[in-house]
């Protein structure tokens, strides 16, 4: 039930969020895409998109930590709802003003939303098992950007109507669904969950949400109270333990591990097309739309092959993200120098999206499950919230410094982006460079409790049984046992 709702809001904001990239090539011969009808150059595009990432950098981290003090599913609902209000009125846009404006309070009203999910996620799952689980629902943004592409052929064929250019229906019938979808969110979504015999109360001020079923319920409800007793009897942060977060030094590998890989994925998935009319300029515009899709579907099968492996070997999250972050630097590398071959270049952008797929869910399921035996439940708020805020630095970098941020650099003709591609593999090569010295320095240094973290004087009387359990049957180590005992 949790995550079939996590996948469809994420697949509507991702939409929002994004269809401003393939609106820039949509109608284009009639001179109805975005960048003609409004007159907008290369640069004021750029900044557009870097103001989305500016308010979603500063606002990401308080409105994680709002959530963990409200109900999850209001903040959840509030959040959709006024995505979706935003993502409409992009509809009436008419300069490069108002464009960006509402970019910027997109990324403020959409702030919270991707680190809540795994918040959300921790309070009926241990850390260790939320790759998977991250995975299944980060696969509706790739399924969004495939389904951008492919849906924004049938909006280009509704140009025209009602007075309204082929991009404009697509933002306001993106956004509508979303207002519909936060409503329906209030009944759907569950609650934190409840110990078993406890009776749910609200305060006065919550009462006006609609009541929903228990998620959990007799037996189910008992094994989940003996697997995640952190969740039942964690006790309210303060903001000392908030300051003990902010200067944990596992914080910053990750935020530079996922500052490489959004930036790529936030690159690829708004100048992806821009990139494929470049290397096809043969194409039209509801082809280019049509080849942007599939570099989405290899993402979704990365996904589905890669997380699950990466939550049974747990321990070796850093080498699945590296090896991700490989095939990426290999397939930049082919677009960027594979001139006399479109299709060659082209398919370097397919090893883009599979490298892609698994790396932002590796990154979330490390955060989560590092912070959450370090610092408890706001360990796991404040650091998913500052890895994805911090990290989506990297959006900023792309979006606004690169690409078509760099007027010399996106110039037509065949180097067109070589110097933003070799930027965004070198800065790759820090994400891999990161991930493989925060393993080192956890086989060192390990990962104990900084502070009392439940309301009992045990600490290790709240260790996750599930967790417990999958210390000992899963990972590497005892493959190597077996073998060595054999031998």
């Amino acid at each position: 039930m949790l995550l079939v709702a996590f996948w469809i809001l994420y697949f509507l904001c991702s939409a929002i969020r994004s269809n401003i990239g393939i609106a820039q090539t949509m109608n284009k011969k009639e001179g109805h895409d975005l960048m003609t009808l409004l007159g907008l150059t290369p640069k004021d595009v750029s900044t557009a998109l870097a103001l989305f990432y500016v308010s979603y950098v500063i606002f990401d981290f308080p409105s994680n930590l709002i959530m963990s003090k409200l109900s999850p599913r209001a903040w959840m609902a509030r959040i959709v709802f006024a995505t979706g209000v935003v993502g409409a009125c992009f509809a009436a846009v008419q300069d490069a003003w108002s464009v960006k404006f509402l970019r910027f309070l997109l990324g403020l009203v959409i702030a919270g939303m991707w680190p809540g999910m795994a918040f959300y996620l921790t309070l009926f799952y241990p850390p260790s098992r939320t790759g998977k689980r991250i995975g299944m629902y980060f696969t509706a943004a790739q399924v969004s950007a495939a389904v951008v592409g492919l849906v924004s052929a049938g909006f280009q064929l509704m140009d025209g109507v009602g007075g309204l250019a082929g991009f404009r229906w697509m933002f306001l019938i993106y956004g509508l669904v979303a207002i519909v979808l936060s409503v329906i969110l209030l009944w759907w979504l569950p609650d934190r969950p409840l110990a078993p015999g406890q009776i749910r109360t609200r305060p006065k001020w919550l009462r006006w949400l609609p009541a929903t079923p228990e998620a959990l319920t007799g037996e189910d409800a008992v094994i989940h109270y003996h697997d995640l007793r952190r969740v039942y009897h964690s006790r309210p942060w303060t903001l000392r333990d908030l300051m003990l977060v902010l200067l944990d030094w596992r914080l910053w590998p990750l935020t530079l591990m996922y500052f490489g890989v959004v930036g790529v994925g936030i690159g690829t998935q708004l100048y992806g097309s821009v990139i494929i009319a470049a290397i096809q300029p043969q194409a039209t515009s509801i082809q280019v739309s049509l080849l942007f899709a599939p570099i989405w579907i290899m993402d979704l099968i990365a996904i589905l092959l890669v997380t699950p492996i990466s939550d049974r070997f747990h321990r070796y999250r850093a080498v699945f993200f590296a090896g991700a972050a490989c095939i990426q630097i290999a397939g930049l590398l082919t677009t960027t120098f594979a001139l006399k071959n479109g299709w060659a270049r082209y398919g370097g952008l397919l090893m883009v999206g599979f490298g892609l797929g698994p790396t932002v869910p590796i990154c979330m399921a490390w955060s989560s499950e590092i912070f959450q035996r370090r610092h408890g439940e706001v360990g796991v708020a404040a650091a998913t919230a500052l890895v994805s805020g911090l990290g989506n630095l990297g959006s900023v970098t792309t979006t606004y410094a690169l690409y078509a941020g760099w007027p010399e650099d996106a110039a037509s003709g065949p180097h067109q982006f070589r110097k933003s591609n070799l930027t965004m593999v070198g800065i790759l090569c820090v994400s891999i460079a990161s991930a493989l010295v925060m393993m080192a320095l956890l086989k060192v240094f390990g990962n104990p409790p900084s502070t009392k973290l439940y309301d009992n004087d045990s600490a290790s009387e709240f260790e996750d049984g599930a967790a417990r359990r999958e210390t000992q049957q899963r990972g590497f180590g005892r493959f190597h046992r077996r073998s060595a005992h054999r031998a």
